[in-house]
């Protein structure tokens, strides 16, 4: 069944359709001979229907003003006509003879016929009825700009007063038509952008009063507030525009990033040859309005050919490219001209011309192209790190084959990827990583040498063979590992920065060294949001996530929150000014307010990116350090070292409290739930404990209750994550009733083969397991060796007290210590 844009457009073609396929089978049952069934009851009302929708058109031709409308519509209505008249003169031949094969033929024909102009018909209509709610936007899209202008407060109440009604209307249209929609991607981007300019209205009237306020009192602040005004009428009008341009679309390739590329090419192909005839029609009128279906044709067919020179190989990508640009320049001209009402001009007539001539030539173009792809592949590498991996390995594999240069251009990507990433990090972990993708670009480089000799096969090529596909093993980990790491640091903690700086801007006029403390605050919270949104980027460029819906949603919520952050600063800068000012202070809480929902989108989005056991696993590494360096910090008695190690060592732990109840929530499998949840409760006490012990240490360095409250609820923490972060071989633990006798029965324990739960909306990405009795015993966090009531653990798991624990003994007695860690997984008695 086709695919239609509108509800209303589907439930009144859908029949239709059907009953088209109807006659199919039955012209196709009956060319064995068989004769065709009497239709003309049928028929007659299908006519009687048509003529009536035919009066409708024509009533609604002439009253409307819309002369896109009045011009498009005719042709529908006689193509309906034409079809019905054609299915009854068809009735008639095949009453006298119902084995008449031109009646067969006349009859699917005018079937046909009245499928597509009715499409037509309603097309021409619902893009109507898309003109009036662009009317309407780019009306209020006009008047919004009015407020670069505004200094007094008559203004302010005559521009608000004025743009209420148009903005509610607006809304409405708007809201009303996103659910009129079929594409879901369509709604979603109308309801986001909707959103979008109701959330800032209220701060567009914030920043038009703050900065009448600064003019007033004389021009303190007022480039910030400018600034401020500024950049929320550049957010409002992009906002705008996209709900403008998301409302003249009429299809959505969904599935286009994860399709093969002949698949998108060819589809691609068969949209410019069904578009071709209707283009035409737009050029070889003069009189043809501008922004009508034909003309929409055309710009679809441009729109078609880039997607073709996109995956198509050279030289046919970039003809195609110059092409595309020639013919869009040159249709913009003749709609300004014809817009204009000088279609009939010379000038016009000789554009259309060309154009027809031009767009005939893309035509041929892409055909050939397409075919050079089906023949010798497109040479296009995958969006993916992964899909990068699978084509490199593949050429590695066999480099003699001709993939079009693929694996080639993936072994590139990969090292660019790694490069690309490494440029966010520091220390030991940046030059490993440039380390390891300068050896793979040196070994690709001698292999292609090689091959390039004629040498591909010999004993020296299919040694560096083996040796890349090891590094390039290596890389991407080290890649997925680094992004991992990434994500751990940089959203430790979305919104710390912005409270604090929340607190540096609100400080009291006569709090000392407001100014410095306001400047320091802002120097972090600007490093601090650059940091999530690079990260944020890498994770959508380098990272495995196979969602292009997600990566598309990463990277604009990334480039918001870059926006968005300098424009914080600025705010609170005039509340620094302004500390006694309503408006100033409204204005800082509205813009830190959107700041910090966006950030929490951000970090969402990041978090469905990333896979949650390498985010896990990498947190889990970054807690055992935090956790070297609060017990250093003991030992040296440095109270300020506690506590930020301290309380890094929380926000990461809460991270993995959110990261794994989300996928718990998304898994049907009530075990693994019930696991996950335990695992996150244990988990989220031992982080308060571990937070109040540091805290109580910070205040008393010496005291050793403290200090073993502190190791004790540390381990605690450890041990937790360690359980989340269990291997698939791994079973997801529950409770044991004896947690030191070695002697529980081992053949309790059921299969620990790993599973993926079901998913309610996405399914898990933690791996849970089919044992349904293990348990583990938190025996990491164990009593010092020299202390008498030590317990030890037998048997073939590593013994608790075995390993030399990293923690110093301060105090004095027995003090509770880490002593390695380890899940220890055994079945339930």
């Amino acid at each position: 069944m086709p695919s239609f844009h509108t509800k209303t457009i589907e439930q009144i073609l859908d029949p239709v359709a059907q009953q088209v396929s109807v006659l199919v089978v039955l012209h196709e049952a009956s060319e064995d001979g068989s004769a065709m069934p009497d239709l003309s009851g049928q028929i007659s009302a299908v006519n009687a229907a048509v003529q009536n929708l035919v009066k409708v058109g024509r009533d609604t031709t002439n009253s409307s003003k819309d002369a896109v409308l009045k011009q498009d519509m005719p042709p529908a209505l006689v193509k309906v006509e034409a079809a019905s008249n054609g299915l009854l003169e068809a009735s008639v031949m095949l009453r006298e003879d119902p084995y008449s094969m031109p009646g067969r033929k006349t009859l699917i024909d005018g079937a046909r016929g009245i499928l597509g102009g009715t499409a037509q018909l309603l097309l021409v209509f619902d893009q109507a009825e898309v003109r009036k709610i662009l009317r309407r936007c780019q009306g209020v899209l006009d008047y919004i700009c009015v407020a670069e202008v505004i200094e007094v407060m008559g203004d302010l109440v005559t521009f608000v007063k004025n743009l209420t009604p148009g903005m509610t209307g607006m809304a409405n249209m708007v809201s009303a038509r996103a659910k009129e929609l079929t594409f879901q991607v369509h709604r979603e981007l109308l309801e986001k952008h909707l959103d979008s300019v109701k959330n800032t209205v209220p701060l567009l009237v914030s920043a038009i009063k703050i900065t009448m306020t600064t003019i007033s009192q004389g021009g303190q602040g007022l480039a910030e507030a400018k600034e401020n005004r500024n950049y929320v009428i550049r957010k409002m009008s992009y906002d705008i525009r996209e709900i403008m341009r998301v409302l003249q679309l009429t299809t959505y390739d969904e599935d286009d990033w994860a399709m093969d590329d002949l698949t998108v090419l060819k589809k691609a192909q068969d949209n410019i040859t069904n578009q071709m005839a209707r283009a035409t029609e737009w050029l070889t009128d003069p009189n043809a309005a501008p922004g009508g279906i034909s003309e929409s044709a055309l710009r679809q067919i441009l729109a078609d050919a880039k997607k073709v020179a996109d995956r198509v190989n050279e030289p046919y990508a970039g003809r195609i490219k110059q092409a595309v640009e020639d013919l869009t320049e040159l249709t913009d001209k003749l709609a300004d001209l014809r817009a204009n009402g000088q279609g009939n001009t010379p000038e016009a007539l000789q554009l259309s011309h060309a154009i027809n001539a031009k767009l005939n030539a893309l035509q041929k173009l892409v055909d050939d192209a397409v075919q050079d792809a089906v023949k010798n592949g497109t040479g296009k590498p995958a969006n993916t790190l992964t899909g990068k991996m699978d084509q490199a390995q593949a050429w590695l594999a066999n480099p003699s084959i001709n993939d079009k240069g693929v694996g080639r251009k993936a072994i590139e990507g990969l090292v660019a990827e790694g490069r690309r990433v490494a440029q966010n990090l520091s220390g030991p972990e940046k030059r490993e990583l440039e380390q390891l993708c300068n050896d793979v670009d040196s070994l690709y480089k001698q292999l292609d040498a090689l091959i390039r000799k004629g040498q591909g096969n010999s004993p020296e090529a299919q040694a560096i063979r083996q040796q890349l596909a090891k590094k390039l093993q290596q890389l991407q980990q080290k890649i997925e590992k680094a992004l991992a790491n990434q994500v751990v640091d940089s959203f430790m903690d979305p919104t710390g920065p912005l409270a604090q700086l929340d607190r540096a801007a609100k400080a009291p006029a006569d709090a000392p060294n407001r100014q410095q403390t306001y400047e320091s605050k802002a120097h972090i919270f600007l490093k601090h949001s650059k940091q999530m949104t690079d990260t944020a980027h890498a994770v959508a460029e380098a990272g495995s996530c196979p969602d292009k819906k997600i990566v598309g949603e990463l990277n604009a919520t990334a480039n918001e929150v870059a926006e968005m952050t300098p424009q914080v600063v600025n705010a609170g800068k005039i509340l620094l000014m302004l500390p006694e000012n309503a408006a100033a202070a409204e204005n800082f809480d509205i813009l830190s307010g959107q700041y910090r929902s966006k950030v929490e989108i951000l970090t969402g989005l990041v978090d469905e990116a990333t896979d949650p056991l390498e985010f896990i696993k990498a947190s889990e590494e970054s807690i055992k350090k935090d956790s070297e360096g609060v017990a250093n910090a003991i030992r040296q008695k440095n109270p300020q070292n506690i506590i930020v190690g301290g309380g890094n060592i929380a926000r990461k732990a809460n991270r993995i409290v959110t990261v794994a109840n989300k996928e718990a929530d998304n898994s049907e499998d009530p075990e693994f739930v019930n696991n996950v949840q335990d695992a996150t409760g244990q988990l989220g006490k031992s982080t308060t404990d571990t937070v109040v012990a540091a805290k109580a240490i910070s205040m008393n360095p010496a005291d050793g209750t403290a200090q073993n409250n502190w190791f004790k609820s540390n381990g605690q923490v450890l041990v937790s994550v360690a359980y989340i972060s269990s291997s698939p071989s791994t079973c997801l633990p529950s409770p044991c009733s004896s947690v030191t006798s070695r002697t529980c029965p081992r053949s309790c324990r059921g299969p620990s083969t790993p599973s993926r739960s079901p998913a309610r909306g996405a399914p898990s990405r933690l791996r849970s397991s089919s044992c349904s009795s293990a348990s583990t015993v938190f025996m990491s966090v164990a009593r010092s060796p020299s202390a008498a009531t030590s317990p030890t653990i037998t048997g073939p798991w590593p013994s608790a007290t075995s390993a030399t624990p990293p923690w110093p003994q301060p105090g004095s007695g027995p003090h509770l210590h880490l002593a390695g860690a380890w899940p220890y997984v055994w079945p339930r008695c």
